[in-house]
This record gives C-alpha cells, sequence and structure tokens, in this order.
C-alpha cells in the first residue's frame, strides 16, 4: 500500500523504468519532504495550538503578528512542495477519477485559502495553516518512502542482458577474427576457448569441453559438451576447446527470450488492490459535501454569521480529510520493512508486503535454494584392499588438475580428513563428460562415470551393490578404478540447508502448499523432496518451462509465490504473483523478485509471510480507526454539539485532533515491532 494517493500522479508522464530518471524524481521528492519539514517546524511553533499546548506564545520579530509569520513557512510547504499532490489531483479531475491526490490536495489548499483569507480579511482570527502543513510533511515522508521501493524496477532484464558477451571469436576467410557479437549471423562458426562465454546459441561441430550452464539451468555441475550437442549463449567455458555454428543469434537465443519472458510477466502483473483508494471517491464526495452541508446548515437554516460558518465548514472539509488514512498504511509498512531489513528479508515494494500475505502455494528451486548449490562428499566405499583414505588419496590426486566442483569436492574432503595428497602425478587426462585418467605413483587411476570404467574394461560387478544404493539416495557418484580393477565409489551431493525441513513444516503448517521445482533428474529430486517433507515435485523443467508451470498453477486458481536463485529462475520469479528471490543467487533474480532473502536462508521464506501477514492486520486496524475518526469528527467539526453543549471545534483544535489521530495510527502501527516472526 502507498499513502493513501497515488504515489506517481504527479508524474505520469516519466517513464519509471528509466534508472537515472527514476534517481532524479527520488531525489527531488527527498528534497520536498526535508523542505517541508524544515518549514513546517517553525509554521506549527508561531500557531494559537502550539501556544496552547506549550503554555508560552513564542515572541515575534519586530511586533508582526503570528499569523504572518506563519502564512511565511507555511506558503512553500502548501504549493510548491504539495505540488505533486496538487497536479495529480489535476489530472485525475480532468480524467473524471476521484482519488486520493484530489482528497489530499483539498485538504492542503482548503486549510491554507481560508487560513490566507483570514490572515488577509479578518485579522486576529485564529488561523489553522498548521494543518495544510502537517498533512503535507506526513504524506511527503509517505510519498518519498515508496519511490525509494520502487527504483530499480527494470534492473532485472538489464541484468539478463549484461549476461551476453559482447565479442565472439569467429572463423572468417580461414582465420580467427574477433568481431562484435551483433555481427554474428546464423550459420558462422564460432571458436570456444576455455573462459570464454558461448556468443550465441549453436551447435557443437568438433572438440569437446565442460559448460557452467548454472547461469541458465540454476544447477552447479557443468555439462560436456561433444559434437552435435547444443550451447547456449551467455554460458561459460571450462576445460577444453571446441568448435560451434550459429543456429540463434540476437533476440532469437535462449538468453533473449528468458528476457522477453521476464519483461512480458512483468507487465502482466497486476497491482495490489489498495483499500483507501477504493474508498477515495466516496471520501472526496464526503468531505466536499460535508464542507457545502455545512455551510448551507449555519449560513441559510441557522443565520449565522458568515465567519462561523466558514469555520465550521472549513473545519469539516479538514478533518475529513484522511491525514491518519493516508498515514494508516505508509506507517505499518515502513515499520515492517525497517523489521524485515533488519533480518535481512528485503520488500522491494510496499505492495510486495501486503502481497505475501495472500500466498497459497510457494513453488520452491531446489539447487541454491532448498541446498547449498556446492556439492561435497557425503560417502566413500572402498572394496576390499584399498582404505576409504587410500581411495580419497587417489582420487585426489588424479583429480587435483581438475576444476570440475565435483573434484573440488574430492579435495575438499582429502583436506577435511588430513590426507596427503600425492603430487607425482602423470599423463593426467581430461575425458569431457566421463571422468579423468591419470597416472599417481606409478599406478594407473580412472575415475568418473561407469561408461568410462566399461570402456577401459574394468569390471563393474563389485561396485554395483553400492553404487544403486547411492543412486536411490539421489546422489553423483564417482567410480574408481586402480590398474584395471574397480577400487571404489565416492558419492557427492549438494548438501540441503539446515533449515529447509523446519521451513517446509512452517509453510504447510499455514495452509500453504509447497511444490519443489527443479531441472535436476526426478531421481535426485525427490530424493530431497522426501527429506524436506515436499510431497509435490515438479523435475527435469527446462529453463523456458519454468514460467509457465507457474502460470499452470495459477489457472488453478491458486495465488502463487516463486522462491528462486538463479536466471532460469528469473521469468518465473517474474509470472509468479509474487517473486522470492535468494540473495546469495544472481544478480538477475535478485532484481526479478519482490522479495529478497538476503541471507540465503529458507526459513526466511517463513519469516517474511508471517511479517505480512502481521503488517496486513495492522493496516486494517489502521485504516479502521482512521475511519471511526472521520464518522465521529466530522458532525463534531461541523458544529453537531454547539447548539446544544455550546462546544465548538475550532480549526485548531481540529488540526490537533488530526494529528491525534495521526499519532494513534502511527503507535499503532509501532506495535508492530513485538509481532514473533
Amino acid at each position: 500500500m502507498n499513502a493513501g494517493h497515488d504515489p506517481h500522479a504527479a508524474h505520469a508522464h516519466h517513464d519509471m523504468s528509466d534508472p537515472r530518471l527514476a534517481a532524479t524524481m527520488e531525489a527531488d521528492m527527498r528534497r520536498r519532504f526535508w523542505i517541508a519539514l524544515a518549514l513546517g517546524i517553525p509554521a506549527v511553533l508561531y500557531t494559537p495550538m502550539a501556544g496552547h499546548m506549550l503554555g508560552v506564545r513564542l515572541p515575534t520579530p519586530f511586533g508582526v503578528r503570528s499569523d504572518w509569520i506563519t502564512l511565511l513557512f507555511a506558503t512553500p510547504v502548501a504549493l510548491w512542495c504539495s505540488s505533486v499532490f496538487h497536479i495529480g489531483a489535476w489530472r485525475s479531475i480532468r480524467s473524471g477519477v476521484l482519488n486520493m491526490s484530489v482528497l489530499v490536495s483539498l485538504g492542503i489548499l482548503v486549510s491554507y485559502v481560508f487560513s490566507l483569507g483570514l490572515t488577509f480579511f479578518a485579522p486576529g482570527q485564529e488561523t489553522f495553516y498548521e494543518a495544510a502543513v502537517m498533512l503535507a510533511v506526513f504524506l511527503l515522508f509517505g510519498h518519498w518512502m515508496e519511490m525509494r521501493a520502487r527504483r530499480g524496477s527494470s534492473d532485472a532484464v538489464r541484468a539478463l542482458l549484461d549476461l551476453a558477451p559482447q565479442q565472439a571469436v569467429v572463423e572468417r576467410g580461414g582465420q580467427l577474427v574477433t568481431v562484435a557479437v551483433d555481427d554474428v549471423v546464423v550459420g558462422d562458426v564460432l571458436v570456444l576457448r576455455p573462459g570464454d562465454k558461448v556468443a550465441v546459441d549453436g551447435v557443437v561441430l568438433d572438440g569437446a569441453t565442460a559448460i557452467d550452464e548454472s547461469m541458465i539451468t540454476g544447477e552447479s555441475l557443468p555439462v560436456a559438451k561433444a559434437t552435435g550437442d547444443a550451447v547456449i549463449a551467455g554460458t561459460i567455458g571450462q576445460s577444453g576447446s571446441l568448435r560451434y555454428r550459429a543456429t540463434k543469434v540476437g533476440g532469437e537465443t535462449a538468453l533473449a527470450q528468458i528476457v522477453a519472458m521476464v519483461e512480458r510477466a512483468q507487465s502482466s502483473k497486476a497491482p495490489a488492490q489498495r483499500l483507501a483508494d477504493r474508498a477515495a471517491h466516496y471520501l472526496v464526495l464526503l468531505a466536499v459535501g460535508s464542507g457545502v452541508a455545512t455551510f448551507a446548515v449555519w449560513y441559510f437554516v441557522a443565520r449565522e454569521p458568515l465567519l462561523l460558518a466558514l469555520t465550521f465548514a472549513v473545519s469539516a472539509i479538514v478533518i475529513a480529510c484522511p491525514d491518519a488514512l493516508g498515514l494508516a498504511t505508509p506507517t505499518a509498512v515502513m515499520v515492517a520493512t525497517d523489521m524485515g531489513a533488519k533480518r535481512g528479508v528485503l520488500f522491494k515494494e510496499a505492495v510486495s508486503l501486503e502481497l505475501a500475505a495472500r500466498i497459497q502455494a510457494v513453488i520452491i528451486d531446489k539447487t541454491g535454494t532448498l541446498t547449498e548449490g556446492r556439492p561435497r562428499v557425503t560417502d566413500v566405499v572402498a572394496l576390499d584392499g584399498t582404505s576409504e583414505d587410500e581411495l580419497l588419496r587417489l582420487e585426489a590426486a588424479a583429480e587435483v588438475r581438475s576444476g570440475h566442483p565435483l573434484a573440488k569436492a574430492i579435495l575438499d574432503e582429502a583436506e577435511r580428513r588430513g590426507l596427503a595428497v600425492p603430487t607425482d602425478v602423470e599423463a593426467f587426462a581430461s575425458i569431457a563428460g566421463l571422468g579423468v585418467r591419470a597416472m599417481v605413483g606409478g599406478r594407473d587411476v580412472l575415475v568418473g562415470t561407469q561408461r568410462l570404467l566399461e570402456q577401459n574394461g574394468v569390471p563393474l560387478a563389485g561396485l554395483r551393490e553400492a553404487a544403486d544404493r547411492l543412486l536411490a539416495e539421489g546422489k553423483t557418484l564417482m567410480l574408481v578404478a586402480v590398474d584395471g580393477q574397480p577400487a571404489g565409489v565416492v558419492a557427492a551431493a549438494d548438501p540441503i540447508r539446515p533449515t529447509a525441513q523446519a521451513a517446509v513444516h512452517g509453510l504447510q503448517a499455514l495452509g500453504i502448499d509447497v511444490v519443489m521445482m527443479t531441472g535436476d533428474n526426478r531421481h535426485t529430486a525427490e530424493a530431497v523432496a522426501r527429506h524436506v517433507g515436499i510431497t509435490r515435485v515438479l523435475a527435469e523443467v527446462l529453463p523456458a518451462d519454468k514460467a509457465g508451470e507457474v502460470e499452470r498453477l495459477q489457472a488453478e486458481g491458486t495465488f502463487v509465490a516463486m522462491v528462486g536463485d538463479g536466471v532460469n529462475d528469473a521469468p518465473a520469479l517474474a509470472q509468479a504473483d509474487l517473486g522470492i528471490a535468494i540473495g546469495a543467487g544472481t544478480d538477475v533474480a535478485v532484481e526479478a523478485g519482490d522479495i529478497v532473502l538476503m541471507h540465503s536462508d529458507p526459513a526466511d521464506i517463513l519469516m517474511a509471510i508471517r511479517l505480512s501477514k502481521a503488517t496486513v492486520r495492522k493496516m486494517r486496524q489502521n485504516l479502521f480507526w482512521a475511519a471511526i475518526y472521520n464518522v465521529v469528527a466530522i458532525p463534531i467539526a461541523a458544529g453537531l454539539l454547539y447548539r446544544p453543549l455550546g462546544i465548538l471545534l475550532r480549526p485548531e483544535f481540529g488540526a490537533l485532533a488530526m494529528s491525534a489521530s495521526s499519532i494513534t495510527v502511527v503507535s499503532n502501527a509501532l506495535l508492530l515491532r513485538r509481532a514473533r516472526l
């Protein structure tokens, strides 16, 4: 929710997707607020209301009337600082819409203009410039806070585009030429060297390498590529090199298609419904109607003096102006976003905080979200005649020159066990997609897949039982053979985050359906799902299909949140009713998400939802009290108790009552800090 009005009504002609323009607009709003606050303090201190409260009147220089001093300070606030509301109100009226901008502008201008008339034509009468000033200061602050939250909404798309390399190595006329990626055409033959990014989508002609596709697939293990395999723009070559033919360039590449999906999903996402805005039309009519009716009754029916009738009328309009209503939601939002930020949960927009309370289903990406995204050795099974430590020493020595994540897991495990890794390694060879081979201390060591051992005539009978058991647990296997004989098997897995299971159970306790989605194989996916307590699994989902899976769940009438950390998750994050990005993931996922979990802790999903629910409760309470205030205060301001009890709600006390209602709302919002998350 916003501050009870259209936060960009005065800037409707600007493109908020331009980050420089968005920064300029935020700076302008910040400047308006601080100027309004600096001028508003003396404007309030020189009013009769402050005198009644403090029991002392501030001295005026050179005997100038206090209302002239107040006028001096209040004028820039009411006219320039508040011009965003006035322009927004004018545009709304021209379009035939009565929104909160109209009501805010009306409250500020009526109180200011009426006080101005009293200053010039009724010297000595008490004015209430402070009503205009306080209303402007409170709402400018809420406006500024929301603009800060809305900045950079297009960064997801720009971050995606930044993944693509700017140059490519192409074969032209029998020579290798470096050209701009934009100059590559379908059919060109390109060369990928270790460490280079794939320039465009293509198919491998010759050569072999392992490519890190984690920025597209979200999976941590590199994928072996050989003749006939497809390569994707933006992915990174590791060991080895290859030649590939361009099949898709420009806007046709997979990366460009992901960008298009993010843009499409973002543009189709509907804003949250805002109770204050829905009521604005009626509040405008109520405020104006109250003022006109009050003046008519007192002047034409009761035959009271013109000044008294005008005082009642303006008091009714000012009281009807929703200072408390305008603060009802932004104060709760400010407290909640501060609480979240201190706990590592960032709500990118106020509406995200409101929407989280409506979540009915959460789709959680596996790798990097439920798991840590870094494989570790979990099991070492050595056959008779070889110890676990000896098996690890030989495997670590063979893998020491490999850059594969599984090799790193082996080396890390050897270091953890304090093993001395042999350094007399010769004839090292990396076999793309299969494993490695090396001579370690004169012994022939093979490490890799079942296919690698079979190709080298290694009998696998002794390894099958352990391998089948570990595969059933969803683990990745590295089979080891020494001198042509099976020596053992080492299993690795991506560890499940310690808080994942508790987070899933907590979400289910709130009645939220939890779904796991991954590009990994179903065997591994279901093993992780069983461990954390998830029963619905979407496995082997391609990057381009993830947003579609979200859409299918939405088609069931479910309010869906997506939790992910990779580039492949960005379209799904944007398609979901609410995107929750793991902060340790890619910048793209963080920018595409509506909520960012900076600690990369699944338990923070639960905390974010609980905070949202507590905040929405406070919003509703504040809206209720603000509405009750209007229902009670407007009749009193209109003079309902003047004849029977002689009670006249003078302008300064009307402004004080308005401030009291605001204080009530703010205090109630501060109680949100006691919420148990």
